[in-house]
């Protein structure tokens, strides 16, 4: 469905309905427009009504969740736009700030910040001026067209999103189909293999793939190509204490070992011989 103008609520601009225009104009590239809905906005296809009309309903382009009953799921305007783009669950598992900022809308910073175990002032610290000049010039503009600073910049935002979502999917995929578990002795290690094509980022997605399958608690380190030379990066997952890499830093094949032990890079491209690099990194 071709979307040719996005129309969400004015006043007071909050994260959800910023990052839903976001997504929109990122994936339709229409202007947007900020004032109360007519019925006849909300029976428009081709007008995406956003937080506002109280109306779910995809086929009619309206993506509103106030009308949702108190015990409801917490779930915001983003959300339903994530949903009807059909990478909602996704943009869930991958993205950590989307339950945060989907009950931050719903249910307001208290609540959140004893769902998130914090005191209410965390939240407040993290705020940065970024969200607050981005929401307040939002807030002041009736309308927004491309070519207009602010709309270049919200597109930016959701393309990035919309990507970061779509290349973590193929990422995790490709991981499945290439990576292996070591036992090295009686502590596991992902192995990422070099492969032609290779990817930008070798070392990507991997703690996402071990969660993925269950096994973020089970590994304790990493080995995967190094992407500025031939060689490998070995790594803790998660900090894990069982590896500390200063341990391998005299070998002639290892030429980086972080002062803090949790990384090293070795020239070794050999598995039997990354074996015995892990190996004498253990902790015993």
């Amino acid at each position: 469905m071709k979307i040719t103008q996005i129309l969400t609520h004015p006043g007071g601009a909050h994260k959800d309905e910023f990052l839903a225009c976001c997504v929109l104009a990122a994936v339709h590239g229409c202007g947007i427009v900020r004032r109360e809905p007519e019925q006849s906005d909300l029976d428009d296809v081709a007008m995406a009504v956003v937080d506002v009309g109280g109306e779910h309903e995809p086929s009619r382009s309206n993506f509103d969740h106030h009308q949702f009953p108190r015990d409801h799921e917490p779930i915001c305007a983003l959300s339903l736009v994530l949903m009807d783009l059909g990478i909602y669950e996704d943009a869930k598992n991958f993205c950590d700030w989307l339950e945060t900022a989907e009950r931050f809308d719903v249910t307001g910073p208290i609540s959140t910040a004893k769902w998130l175990g914090v005191e209410r002032d965390a939240l407040a610290r993290l705020v940065s001026p970024i969200d607050i000049t981005l929401l307040r010039r939002f807030a002041k503009s009736s309308s927004l067209e491309s070519g207009e600073p602010l709309y270049e910049v919200m597109r930016w935002i959701g393309e990035d999103l919309l990507e970061f979502v779509k290349s973590l999917r193929e990422r995790l995929e490709f991981v499945a189909a290439h990576a292996s578990i070591w036992e090295v002795g009686d502590v596991k290690v992902l192995f990422m293999p070099r492969t032609e094509p290779m990817p930008e980022e070798a070392s990507a997605g991997l703690g996402r793939y071990l969660e993925s399958i269950g096994m973020e608690k089970e590994v304790a380190g990493m080995v995967y190509p190094d992407r500025r030379g031939s060689g490998y990066g070995l790594s803790r997952f998660n900090d894990d204490p069982r590896f500390d890499f200063t341990r391998i830093e005299v070998e002639d094949d290892v030429h980086f070992a972080h002062a803090r032990g949790f990384v090293a890079k070795a020239s070794a491209s050999d598995e039997g011989r990354l074996r015995e690099l892990l190996d004498l990194a253990k902790v015993e």
